[in-house]
């Protein structure tokens, strides 16, 4: 953590300074380095995902459903990383576009699992 924090502390300073004089050059430095921080936490996340595959198996747990919300997870993920950057390039209109989209994708990919959900609480309510 302290290296992502040390590389974000030294490249928001170099923005800052740097966007006096050619602003577009800027920004494609502090993108530049929030892909390389995400970069960075690929390893991170994948232990993470592998550790919940493994308890879902331990569990019984049907791993299309593990799979799905992981992929909802990673939608959350990646439209809010896609909209920070964008309202950092100043378009805020289009950030919360990716933003809407990214909650229509999690609500199309929940409806499953919330139909199973319903249908199981269904099941256990008694006649």
């Amino acid at each position: 953590m302290i290296q992502i924090v040390g590389v974000a502390l030294i490249s928001t300073f170099l923005a800052l300074i740097v966007k006096e004089q050619k602003p577009n050059f800027a920004f494609l430095l502090i993108v530049f380095v929030g892909c390389s921080i995400f970069l960075f936490l690929i390893d991170q996340i994948y232990a993470i995902i592998h550790m919940l595959e493994v308890i879902a198996v331990n569990a019984k747990v049907n791993i299309i459903y593990v799979e799905t919300i992981l992929k909802i997870i990673g939608i959350a993920y990646i439209a809010e990383f896609a909209a920070q950057i964008t309202k950092d390039a100043g378009q805020g209109a289009i950030a919360s576009k990716i933003e809407l989209a990214g909650k229509v994708l999690i609500l199309a990919m929940a409806i499953p699992i919330l139909s199973v959900l319903i249908e199981t609480i269904i099941q256990l309510i008694p006649n």
